[in-house]
């Protein structure tokens, strides 16, 4: 599976439905479904897309970032 969508070279990200199957990866950009194999399976609906804002919308509401930079470990394999 690649990264990228290759209709328009954009990010995918994975989408899981349901725990015991595999999971649809979403393009950004043209808003369709692919799944692990590559293959373009079907474009987003509205109710979807609403559902995805809705969700990232509250995980930024209610994520409490405490400013600290992260710091590699040193000395860790």
């Amino acid at each position: 599976m690649t990264l990228f969508c290759k209709q328009c070279n954009e990010r995918r990200l994975p989408i899981v439905f349901a725990k015991d199957k595999a999971p649809l990866w979403i393009c950004e950009k043209c808003n369709n479904f692919a799944d692990g194999e590559d293959v373009i399976l079907r474009e987003v609906t509205k109710e979807e897309r609403e559902e995805i804002d809705k969700k990232s919308e509250d995980f930024y509401n209610n994520t409490k970032l405490n400013g600290e930079k992260l710091k590699r470990r040193k000395g860790v394999n």
